[in-house]
Protein backbone atom coordinates (compact mmCIF):
# COMPACT_ATOMS: atom_id res chain seq x y z
CA UNK A 1 0.00 0.00 0.00
CA UNK A 2 2.81 2.33 0.89
CA UNK A 3 4.10 1.42 -2.55
CA UNK A 4 1.37 2.32 -4.27
CA UNK A 5 1.38 5.51 -2.26
CA UNK A 6 4.77 6.57 -3.45
CA UNK A 7 4.20 5.89 -6.99
CA UNK A 8 0.56 7.90 -7.32
CA UNK A 9 2.68 11.15 -5.55
CA UNK A 10 5.45 10.41 -7.69
CA UNK A 11 2.78 10.67 -10.63
CA UNK A 12 0.83 13.74 -9.77
CA UNK A 13 4.57 15.75 -8.80
CA UNK A 14 5.40 14.27 -12.30
CA UNK A 15 1.84 15.66 -13.61
CA UNK A 16 2.24 19.01 -11.82
CA UNK A 17 5.78 19.31 -13.06
CA UNK A 18 5.07 19.26 -16.48
CA UNK A 19 1.80 21.26 -15.90
CA UNK A 20 4.25 24.10 -15.19
CA UNK A 21 6.67 24.12 -17.93
CA UNK A 22 5.75 27.21 -19.52
CA UNK A 23 5.13 29.52 -17.07
CA UNK A 24 7.40 32.35 -15.66
CA UNK A 25 9.69 30.77 -13.37
CA UNK A 26 12.13 33.15 -11.58
CA UNK A 27 14.57 32.72 -13.85
CA UNK A 28 12.26 34.04 -16.55
CA UNK A 29 11.09 36.42 -14.58
CA UNK A 30 14.35 38.12 -14.20
CA UNK A 31 14.98 38.48 -17.79
CA UNK A 32 11.47 39.93 -18.44
CA UNK A 33 12.08 42.90 -16.14
CA UNK A 34 15.41 43.52 -18.00
CA UNK A 35 12.54 45.31 -20.35
CA UNK A 36 12.33 48.52 -18.10
CA UNK A 37 15.22 50.06 -17.30
CA UNK A 38 15.00 52.69 -14.42
CA UNK A 39 16.86 55.24 -16.35
CA UNK A 40 16.19 59.10 -15.71
CA UNK A 41 14.39 59.03 -19.83
CA UNK A 42 12.72 55.96 -18.95
CA UNK A 43 11.17 57.93 -15.49
CA UNK A 44 10.04 60.84 -17.68
CA UNK A 45 8.22 58.64 -19.74
CA UNK A 46 6.48 56.35 -17.08
CA UNK A 47 5.61 59.86 -15.82
CA UNK A 48 3.82 61.26 -18.88
CA UNK A 49 2.31 58.36 -20.26
CA UNK A 50 0.75 57.36 -16.62
CA UNK A 51 -0.83 60.38 -16.01
CA UNK A 52 -2.21 61.45 -19.71
CA UNK A 53 -3.84 60.50 -22.53
CA UNK A 54 -1.86 58.01 -24.61
CA UNK A 55 -3.17 59.72 -27.65
CA UNK A 56 -2.74 63.59 -26.65
CA UNK A 57 1.50 62.62 -26.06
CA UNK A 58 1.68 60.98 -29.31
CA UNK A 59 0.04 63.05 -31.82
CA UNK A 60 2.87 64.19 -34.41
CA UNK A 61 2.80 67.82 -34.81
CA UNK A 62 3.94 68.08 -38.04
CA UNK A 63 1.07 66.16 -39.25
CA UNK A 64 -1.16 67.86 -37.66
CA UNK A 65 -0.27 70.88 -38.77
CA UNK A 66 0.03 70.21 -42.66
CA UNK A 67 -3.68 69.06 -42.62
CA UNK A 68 -5.90 70.81 -45.26
CA UNK A 69 -9.70 70.26 -46.22
CA UNK A 70 -9.53 71.00 -49.71
CA UNK A 71 -11.28 68.63 -52.32
CA UNK A 72 -11.31 67.97 -55.91
CA UNK A 73 -14.47 66.23 -56.12
CA UNK A 74 -17.58 66.46 -53.63
CA UNK A 75 -20.87 65.52 -53.67
CA UNK A 76 -23.41 68.38 -52.66
CA UNK A 77 -24.89 67.42 -48.87
CA UNK A 78 -26.79 69.83 -46.24
CA UNK A 79 -26.79 68.79 -42.93
CA UNK A 80 -25.77 66.08 -40.62
CA UNK A 81 -27.57 63.63 -38.83
CA UNK A 82 -26.87 62.37 -35.24
CA UNK A 83 -27.50 58.30 -34.84
CA UNK A 84 -26.76 59.43 -30.86
CA UNK A 85 -26.31 56.00 -28.63
CA UNK A 86 -27.42 53.78 -31.00
CA UNK A 87 -26.13 51.36 -33.11
CA UNK A 88 -27.71 52.46 -36.12
CA UNK A 89 -24.99 53.60 -38.57
CA UNK A 90 -26.06 51.69 -41.55
CA UNK A 91 -29.04 52.90 -41.81
CA UNK A 92 -27.76 56.53 -41.50
CA UNK A 93 -25.36 55.88 -43.80
CA UNK A 94 -27.56 54.06 -46.48
CA UNK A 95 -30.24 56.76 -45.94
CA UNK A 96 -27.82 59.15 -46.50
CA UNK A 97 -27.08 57.91 -49.70
CA UNK A 98 -30.69 58.46 -51.14
CA UNK A 99 -31.65 61.52 -49.25
CA UNK A 100 -28.50 63.19 -51.18
CA UNK A 101 -29.82 61.95 -54.31
CA UNK A 102 -33.09 63.24 -53.67
CA UNK A 103 -32.09 66.89 -52.35
CA UNK A 104 -30.72 67.31 -55.22
CA UNK A 105 -32.78 66.05 -58.22
CA UNK A 106 -35.48 68.28 -56.28
CA UNK A 107 -33.75 70.86 -55.06
CA UNK A 108 -34.87 70.74 -51.35
CA UNK A 109 -33.24 72.65 -48.34
CA UNK A 110 -32.49 70.55 -45.11
CA UNK A 111 -34.21 67.64 -45.82
CA UNK A 112 -33.78 63.84 -44.17
CA UNK A 113 -35.69 60.54 -44.34
CA UNK A 114 -36.99 58.87 -41.10
CA UNK A 115 -34.37 56.51 -39.80
CA UNK A 116 -36.75 55.75 -36.79
CA UNK A 117 -39.51 54.29 -39.45
CA UNK A 118 -37.23 51.82 -40.95
CA UNK A 119 -35.90 50.81 -37.73
CA UNK A 120 -39.01 50.03 -36.10
CA UNK A 121 -39.78 47.31 -39.08
CA UNK A 122 -35.66 46.66 -39.02
CA UNK A 123 -36.44 45.12 -34.88
CA UNK A 124 -40.02 43.29 -36.48
CA UNK A 125 -38.32 41.38 -39.35
CA UNK A 126 -34.83 40.30 -36.88
CA UNK A 127 -37.38 39.40 -33.94
CA UNK A 128 -39.49 37.31 -36.72
CA UNK A 129 -35.75 36.22 -38.21
CA UNK A 130 -34.70 34.63 -35.13
CA UNK A 131 -37.99 33.28 -34.12
CA UNK A 132 -38.46 31.49 -37.19
CA UNK A 133 -34.66 30.47 -36.83
CA UNK A 134 -34.97 29.43 -33.83
CA UNK A 135 -38.38 26.80 -35.37
CA UNK A 136 -35.71 25.96 -38.23
CA UNK A 137 -33.04 24.31 -35.68
CA UNK A 138 -35.23 22.98 -33.60
CA UNK A 139 -33.97 19.62 -34.49
CA UNK A 140 -30.53 20.58 -33.85
CA UNK A 141 -28.92 20.00 -29.99
CA UNK A 142 -28.64 23.80 -28.12
CA UNK A 143 -24.35 23.40 -28.12
CA UNK A 144 -24.76 23.42 -32.14
CA UNK A 145 -22.60 26.11 -33.79
CA UNK A 146 -25.80 27.74 -35.18
CA UNK A 147 -28.54 27.32 -32.76
CA UNK A 148 -25.80 29.12 -30.07
CA UNK A 149 -25.46 31.43 -32.89
CA UNK A 150 -28.98 32.47 -32.83
CA UNK A 151 -29.48 32.80 -29.07
CA UNK A 152 -26.43 35.26 -29.20
CA UNK A 153 -28.03 37.54 -32.20
CA UNK A 154 -31.33 37.87 -31.19
CA UNK A 155 -31.77 41.03 -32.45
CA UNK A 156 -29.27 43.75 -32.05
CA UNK A 157 -29.13 47.34 -33.64
CA UNK A 158 -26.20 47.01 -35.76
CA UNK A 159 -26.83 45.95 -39.15
CA UNK A 160 -25.32 47.04 -43.04
CA UNK A 161 -26.64 48.22 -46.52
CA UNK A 162 -28.71 45.04 -47.29
CA UNK A 163 -30.55 45.66 -44.77
CA UNK A 164 -31.69 49.26 -46.13
CA UNK A 165 -31.97 48.37 -49.39
CA UNK A 166 -34.52 45.02 -48.14
CA UNK A 167 -36.30 46.89 -45.68
CA UNK A 168 -37.07 50.36 -48.30
CA UNK A 169 -38.29 47.76 -50.99
CA UNK A 170 -40.58 46.11 -48.18
CA UNK A 171 -42.07 48.80 -46.40
CA UNK A 172 -41.27 52.22 -47.95
CA UNK A 173 -40.01 55.34 -46.75
CA UNK A 174 -40.97 58.40 -44.88
CA UNK A 175 -39.55 62.25 -44.26
CA UNK A 176 -38.31 62.48 -40.86
CA UNK A 177 -41.05 64.63 -39.74
CA UNK A 178 -43.36 62.09 -40.16
CA UNK A 179 -42.79 59.64 -37.71
CA UNK A 180 -39.51 61.76 -35.61
CA UNK A 181 -36.99 60.05 -32.99
CA UNK A 182 -37.96 58.96 -29.63
CA UNK A 183 -36.09 58.41 -27.24
CA UNK A 184 -35.50 54.68 -27.13
CA UNK A 185 -34.69 55.12 -30.83
CA UNK A 186 -31.98 57.11 -30.31
CA UNK A 187 -30.70 55.34 -26.80
CA UNK A 188 -30.98 51.45 -28.05
CA UNK A 189 -29.79 49.98 -25.27
CA UNK A 190 -31.97 49.14 -22.83
CA UNK A 191 -35.02 48.38 -25.39
CA UNK A 192 -32.35 45.97 -27.18
CA UNK A 193 -31.61 44.50 -23.74
CA UNK A 194 -35.19 43.46 -23.12
CA UNK A 195 -36.17 42.63 -26.55
CA UNK A 196 -33.12 40.38 -26.27
CA UNK A 197 -34.10 38.65 -23.31
CA UNK A 198 -37.81 38.32 -24.13
CA UNK A 199 -37.16 36.70 -27.60
CA UNK A 200 -34.40 34.17 -25.51
CA UNK A 201 -37.08 33.50 -23.72
CA UNK A 202 -40.00 32.72 -26.55
CA UNK A 203 -36.86 30.66 -28.85
CA UNK A 204 -36.11 28.49 -25.65
CA UNK A 205 -40.13 28.10 -25.83
CA UNK A 206 -40.07 27.09 -29.41
CA UNK A 207 -37.68 24.99 -29.37
CA UNK A 208 -39.87 23.03 -26.59
CA UNK A 209 -43.52 22.98 -27.86
CA UNK A 210 -44.69 19.37 -28.34
CA UNK A 211 -47.84 18.45 -30.91
CA UNK A 212 -49.03 15.74 -33.18
CA UNK A 213 -46.35 15.92 -36.18
CA UNK A 214 -49.04 16.99 -38.61
CA UNK A 215 -50.05 19.98 -36.48
CA UNK A 216 -46.81 21.38 -35.17
CA UNK A 217 -45.71 23.21 -37.93
CA UNK A 218 -49.00 25.15 -37.72
CA UNK A 219 -48.92 25.46 -34.02
CA UNK A 220 -45.42 27.12 -34.28
CA UNK A 221 -46.44 29.23 -36.62
CA UNK A 222 -49.41 30.35 -34.56
CA UNK A 223 -47.08 31.06 -31.41
CA UNK A 224 -44.77 32.99 -33.28
CA UNK A 225 -47.25 35.25 -34.34
CA UNK A 226 -48.63 35.64 -31.42
CA UNK A 227 -45.07 36.46 -29.92
CA UNK A 228 -44.86 38.96 -32.68
CA UNK A 229 -47.58 40.28 -31.66
CA UNK A 230 -45.97 41.32 -28.23
CA UNK A 231 -43.29 42.42 -29.65
CA UNK A 232 -44.96 44.62 -32.10
CA UNK A 233 -46.55 46.22 -29.48
CA UNK A 234 -43.38 46.76 -27.11
CA UNK A 235 -41.96 48.74 -30.72
CA UNK A 236 -44.81 50.94 -30.69
CA UNK A 237 -44.76 51.71 -27.07
CA UNK A 238 -40.92 52.99 -28.00
CA UNK A 239 -40.98 53.86 -30.85
CA UNK A 240 -44.11 55.01 -32.08
CA UNK A 241 -46.53 53.09 -34.68
CA UNK A 242 -45.32 53.22 -38.43
CA UNK A 243 -48.36 55.69 -40.85
CA UNK A 244 -50.17 53.46 -43.09
CA UNK A 245 -50.67 57.12 -44.67
CA UNK A 246 -49.50 60.30 -44.08
CA UNK A 247 -49.79 64.26 -45.84
CA UNK A 248 -46.45 65.74 -46.55
CA UNK A 249 -45.78 69.29 -47.64
CA UNK A 250 -42.11 69.57 -49.87
CA UNK A 251 -40.81 72.70 -49.48
CA UNK A 252 -37.61 74.29 -52.01
CA UNK A 253 -34.14 75.14 -51.01
CA UNK A 254 -35.88 78.93 -49.92
CA UNK A 255 -38.52 77.00 -47.55
CA UNK A 256 -41.04 77.68 -49.59
CA UNK A 257 -43.97 75.27 -50.20
CA UNK A 258 -44.20 73.47 -53.56
CA UNK A 259 -46.55 70.95 -53.24
CA UNK A 260 -49.04 68.97 -50.47
CA UNK A 261 -50.13 65.16 -51.14
CA UNK A 262 -51.35 62.26 -49.45
CA UNK A 263 -48.39 59.44 -49.58
CA UNK A 264 -48.39 55.67 -48.56
CA UNK A 265 -44.62 54.71 -47.09
CA UNK A 266 -44.51 52.43 -50.37
CA UNK A 267 -46.17 55.18 -52.75
CA UNK A 268 -43.06 57.90 -51.38
CA UNK A 269 -40.56 55.40 -51.73
CA UNK A 270 -41.40 54.72 -55.39
CA UNK A 271 -42.27 58.49 -56.18
CA UNK A 272 -39.22 60.27 -55.01
CA UNK A 273 -36.70 57.29 -55.09
CA UNK A 274 -37.45 54.81 -57.61
CA UNK A 275 -34.81 52.71 -57.65
CA UNK A 276 -34.06 49.30 -57.90
CA UNK A 277 -32.58 49.29 -54.54
CA UNK A 278 -31.98 45.14 -54.33
CA UNK A 279 -30.71 44.93 -58.06
CA UNK A 280 -29.05 48.01 -58.71
CA UNK A 281 -26.05 48.27 -56.02
CA UNK A 282 -23.49 46.14 -55.16
CA UNK A 283 -21.18 45.35 -52.11
CA UNK A 284 -17.27 45.51 -52.74
CA UNK A 285 -15.09 44.12 -50.10
CA UNK A 286 -11.11 44.58 -49.53
CA UNK A 287 -10.29 41.70 -47.79
CA UNK A 288 -6.81 40.40 -48.07
CA UNK A 289 -7.44 37.47 -45.90
CA UNK A 290 -9.56 36.05 -48.78
CA UNK A 291 -9.29 35.24 -52.55
CA UNK A 292 -10.09 38.42 -54.80
CA UNK A 293 -12.13 38.57 -57.44
CA UNK A 294 -14.33 35.72 -55.62
CA UNK A 295 -18.45 36.43 -54.63
CA UNK A 296 -19.13 35.75 -51.27
CA UNK A 297 -22.13 35.31 -49.20
CA UNK A 298 -22.47 34.82 -45.29
CA UNK A 299 -25.25 32.30 -44.33
CA UNK A 300 -27.93 33.51 -41.94
CA UNK A 301 -26.82 37.11 -41.93
CA UNK A 302 -29.71 39.30 -43.03
CA UNK A 303 -32.25 41.39 -41.56
CA UNK A 304 -35.52 40.19 -43.06
CA UNK A 305 -35.87 35.75 -43.03
CA UNK A 306 -37.08 36.52 -46.61
CA UNK A 307 -34.35 38.88 -47.52
CA UNK A 308 -30.81 38.74 -48.71
CA UNK A 309 -27.88 37.45 -47.20
CA UNK A 310 -25.17 39.58 -47.01
CA UNK A 311 -23.12 39.10 -50.77
CA UNK A 312 -20.04 40.97 -51.70
CA UNK A 313 -17.21 40.93 -54.72
CA UNK A 314 -13.97 40.75 -52.85
CA UNK A 315 -11.74 42.88 -54.92
CA UNK A 316 -8.31 44.52 -54.53
CA UNK A 317 -7.96 48.40 -53.05
CA UNK A 318 -7.09 50.15 -56.44
CA UNK A 319 -10.27 48.42 -57.71
CA UNK A 320 -12.38 49.86 -55.19
CA UNK A 321 -10.64 53.14 -55.34
CA UNK A 322 -11.50 53.60 -59.15
CA UNK A 323 -15.00 52.34 -58.50
CA UNK A 324 -15.46 55.20 -55.45
CA UNK A 325 -13.75 58.33 -57.66
CA UNK A 326 -16.37 57.17 -60.44
CA UNK A 327 -19.11 57.50 -58.56
CA UNK A 328 -18.11 60.95 -56.76
CA UNK A 329 -17.62 62.49 -60.05
CA UNK A 330 -21.05 61.79 -61.26
CA UNK A 331 -22.29 63.01 -57.75
CA UNK A 332 -23.22 60.20 -56.49
CA UNK A 333 -22.63 58.88 -52.81
CA UNK A 334 -21.96 56.09 -51.26
CA UNK A 335 -22.38 53.63 -48.46
CA UNK A 336 -19.05 53.11 -47.30
CA UNK A 337 -17.64 50.82 -43.49
CA UNK A 338 -14.35 50.89 -42.33
CA UNK A 339 -12.73 50.22 -39.00
CA UNK A 340 -13.30 54.03 -37.71
CA UNK A 341 -11.60 54.30 -34.12
CA UNK A 342 -8.13 53.20 -35.45
CA UNK A 343 -5.70 56.57 -35.56
CA UNK A 344 -8.72 58.86 -35.24
CA UNK A 345 -8.57 62.27 -34.11
CA UNK A 346 -12.81 62.77 -33.80
CA UNK A 347 -11.60 66.81 -32.39
CA UNK A 348 -10.71 67.47 -36.12
CA UNK A 349 -12.36 64.70 -37.62
CA UNK A 350 -9.02 63.31 -38.95
CA UNK A 351 -8.20 59.65 -39.56
CA UNK A 352 -4.51 59.47 -40.53
CA UNK A 353 -1.94 56.59 -40.17
CA UNK A 354 0.84 58.86 -39.09
CA UNK A 355 -1.12 60.76 -36.93
CA UNK A 356 -0.22 59.29 -33.93
CA UNK A 357 3.29 58.00 -33.51
CA UNK A 358 3.22 55.18 -31.14
CA UNK A 359 6.20 53.38 -31.92
CA UNK A 360 8.36 56.49 -30.85
CA UNK A 361 6.44 57.38 -27.55
CA UNK A 362 6.80 53.23 -26.90
CA UNK A 363 9.35 52.36 -27.99
CA UNK A 364 8.54 49.52 -30.24
CA UNK A 365 7.06 49.18 -33.90
CA UNK A 366 3.57 47.85 -34.67
CA UNK A 367 4.40 45.91 -37.39
CA UNK A 368 0.70 44.03 -38.91
CA UNK A 369 -0.45 44.88 -41.80
CA UNK A 370 -3.83 44.69 -42.89
CA UNK A 371 -4.09 41.12 -43.56
CA UNK A 372 -2.49 40.27 -40.14
CA UNK A 373 -5.11 42.72 -38.51
CA UNK A 374 -8.32 40.91 -39.94
CA UNK A 375 -6.01 36.94 -39.12
CA UNK A 376 -5.96 37.90 -35.27
CA UNK A 377 -8.78 40.40 -34.67
CA UNK A 378 -7.25 43.30 -34.24
CA UNK A 379 -9.14 44.94 -36.94
CA UNK A 380 -12.82 45.04 -38.74
CA UNK A 381 -15.14 47.04 -40.01
CA UNK A 382 -17.20 49.04 -36.79
CA UNK A 383 -18.95 51.96 -38.33
CA UNK A 384 -20.64 52.82 -41.65
CA UNK A 385 -20.75 55.95 -43.15
CA UNK A 386 -21.40 57.87 -46.22
CA UNK A 387 -18.33 58.48 -48.68
CA UNK A 388 -19.10 61.66 -50.29
CA UNK A 389 -15.49 63.82 -51.71
CA UNK A 390 -12.13 62.52 -52.97
CA UNK A 391 -8.99 65.27 -53.68
CA UNK A 392 -7.29 64.14 -56.38
CA UNK A 393 -3.99 65.23 -57.73
CA UNK A 394 -1.99 66.24 -61.09
CA UNK A 395 -1.10 62.48 -61.76
CA UNK A 396 -5.31 61.49 -60.94
CA UNK A 397 -4.58 59.91 -57.96
CA UNK A 398 -6.56 60.40 -54.58
CA UNK A 399 -4.64 62.15 -51.68
CA UNK A 400 -7.71 62.20 -49.16
CA UNK A 401 -10.96 61.39 -48.95
CA UNK A 402 -14.45 62.35 -46.76
CA UNK A 403 -17.04 61.34 -45.48
CA UNK A 404 -20.66 62.45 -44.38
CA UNK A 405 -21.10 60.82 -40.77
CA UNK A 406 -23.55 60.57 -38.14
CA UNK A 407 -22.32 61.37 -35.17
CA UNK A 408 -24.00 65.18 -35.02
CA UNK A 409 -21.57 68.10 -35.55
CA UNK A 410 -18.93 66.00 -34.34
CA UNK A 411 -15.22 65.96 -36.08
CA UNK A 412 -14.86 68.51 -39.22
CA UNK A 413 -18.21 70.17 -39.49
CA UNK A 414 -19.73 66.72 -38.84
CA UNK A 415 -17.45 64.80 -41.44
CA UNK A 416 -14.62 62.65 -40.97
CA UNK A 417 -11.04 63.03 -43.84
CA UNK A 418 -9.18 60.54 -44.30
CA UNK A 419 -5.38 59.98 -46.40
CA UNK A 420 -5.36 57.74 -49.25
CA UNK A 421 -3.13 55.61 -47.09
CA UNK A 422 -5.34 55.32 -44.13
CA UNK A 423 -8.45 54.35 -46.77
CA UNK A 424 -6.23 50.97 -47.95
CA UNK A 425 -5.43 50.51 -44.14
CA UNK A 426 -8.51 50.45 -42.70
CA UNK A 427 -11.65 50.50 -45.62
CA UNK A 428 -13.63 47.28 -45.64
CA UNK A 429 -17.15 47.40 -47.40
CA UNK A 430 -18.39 49.99 -50.36
CA UNK A 431 -22.00 50.03 -52.06
CA UNK A 432 -21.99 51.25 -55.35
CA UNK A 433 -24.34 51.60 -58.03
CA UNK A 434 -23.76 48.87 -60.74
CA UNK A 435 -23.22 51.74 -63.36
CA UNK A 436 -19.78 52.87 -61.80
CA UNK A 437 -18.53 49.13 -61.50
CA UNK A 438 -16.68 47.84 -64.49
CA UNK A 439 -18.67 44.55 -66.81
CA UNK A 440 -15.73 42.16 -66.13
CA UNK A 441 -16.52 42.83 -62.17
CA UNK A 442 -20.16 42.63 -62.30
CA UNK A 443 -19.86 39.22 -63.86
CA UNK A 444 -18.32 37.70 -61.25
CA UNK A 445 -21.72 37.75 -59.98
CA UNK A 446 -23.44 35.13 -62.44
CA UNK A 447 -20.77 32.48 -60.16
CA UNK A 448 -21.88 30.68 -57.35
CA UNK A 449 -20.85 32.75 -54.13
CA UNK A 450 -18.31 30.95 -51.75
CA UNK A 451 -20.59 30.40 -48.72
CA UNK A 452 -19.23 31.98 -45.34
CA UNK A 453 -20.93 31.06 -41.92
CA UNK A 454 -22.35 33.95 -39.87
CA UNK A 455 -20.22 34.01 -37.17
CA UNK A 456 -17.22 34.69 -39.10
CA UNK A 457 -15.10 37.64 -37.44
CA UNK A 458 -15.08 40.05 -39.94
CA UNK A 459 -19.21 40.30 -40.35
CA UNK A 460 -20.29 41.08 -36.89
CA UNK A 461 -22.61 43.78 -36.59
CA UNK A 462 -21.57 47.59 -37.42
CA UNK A 463 -22.11 50.36 -35.22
Amino acid sequence: MRRLFMTICTAVAVSVSASAQGGITEEMLSAIREGYRDTPEEKALRNAISANDINKLAVSQRIESEYDFHFSDMVESRGITDQKSSGRCWLFSGMNVLRAEMIAKYGLGDFSFSQGYIFFWDQLEKANLFLQGIIDTRELGMDDRKVEWLFRHTIGDGGQFTGVSDLITKYGIVPSNVMPETYSGNNTARMSMLLDLKLKEFGLELREMEGPRKELPAMLEKRKTEMLALIYRFLVLNLGEPPAEFVWTMYDAEGKPVSTRTYTPESFYREYIGKDLRNGYVMLMNDPTREYYKVYEIEYDRHLYDGENWLYINLPVEEIKAIAIASIKDSTMMYFSCDVGKFLDIKNGVLNVNYYDYASLMGTEFGMDKRERILTGASGSSHAMTLMAVDIDRDGRPRKWMVENSWGDSGHNGHLVMTDEWFEEYMFRLVAEKKYVPENILKLLDTKPVMLPPWDPMFADEH
